[in-house]
């Protein structure tokens, strides 16, 4: 079994584990699980995201309002975001970012948030954690802008998009979704970026790696996603996963 397991990015509050949520999670370090790092997508996920923390050792939080979520909200609310990343257990702020995949909230909106929550990731000191869908140009403009630490979760881009990223300091996120068919950027980009600046997520419940694809995902399935990887680039799953926890460290903890 592969151990030492740090997942980067998850969503344990999530309605579909309302009904488990405390089994799966209890059970996560008895599969190899070391570490979760549960991100807010708006305030009152990032509340109960610092609930979890506070209840489970190993669970630690990201506060942020996520592009899709940030239609109904008010800059009100960045007080409340502000407010948990003086948390001991807050280590990044996210999800934030941009996403032009559907028509609202709008660009503007979204654009709006996504610059506040760079300008609050700089006066707390804090990594981001960013969403970039379909908006690869205007997010490397903002992170060439207010050049923040942080990771691109769930990377969809070109290895171009990814080299220029890393050059501004990034790291890249890679999950489930790299092991798809149709994924065939994430894969170039898996075997591309360089060892120390990957890490490994699930963005559970969401997108589960093949053979599981299609089931609720959580943070042992990463072990899939590391031997997937591990292939492409020739290397140990084990080796993978232990360095990509050492990144994980880095970036959050300064470890």
């Amino acid at each position: 079994m592969l151990s030492n397991i740090f997942d980067s990015h998850a969503h344990y509050n999530d309605a579909s584990f309302r009904e488990d949520m405390d089994s799966v999670l209890s059970s996560l370090p008895e599969k190899g699980v070391s570490g979760v790092i549960n991100c807010g997508t708006d305030l009152d996920s990032s509340i109960i995201s610092s609930f979890l923390s506070e209840q489970y050792e190993f669970v630690y939080f990201a506060s942020g309002i996520h592009p899709e979520d940030c239609g109904d909200k008010t800059l009100g609310d960045l007080e409340g975001i502000k407010k948990l990343l003086q948390h001991k257990k807050c280590v990044a702020v996210g999800e934030i970012g941009l996403d032009f995949h559907w028509s609202e909230p709008s660009k503007e909106t979204q654009l709006l948030f996504f610059e506040q929550q760079l300008k609050i990731a700089k006066e707390f000191n804090k990594p981001v954690i960013i969403h970039d869908r379909e908006a690869h140009a205007l997010t490397l403009e903002m992170i060439k802008k207010y050049r923040p630490v942080g990771v691109l979760h769930c990377f969809s881009g070109s290895v171009e998009t990814m080299r220029e990223a890393l050059k501004l300091g990034m790291y890249i996120g890679l999950g489930g979704a790299v092991t798809f068919k149709n994924a065939k950027k994430a894969a170039e980009a898996a075997k591309a970026v360089p060892e120390d600046r990957l890490l490994l997520e699930t963005d559970c419940p969401y997108m589960a790696p093949v053979p599981l694809r299609g089931s609720r995902n959580e943070s042992s399935f990463i072990a899939h996603t590391a031997e997937f990887i591990a292939q492409l680039r020739n290397t140990d799953p084990q080796e993978l996963i232990n360095k990509c926890t050492e990144n994980t460290k880095k970036l959050f903890f300064g470890a």
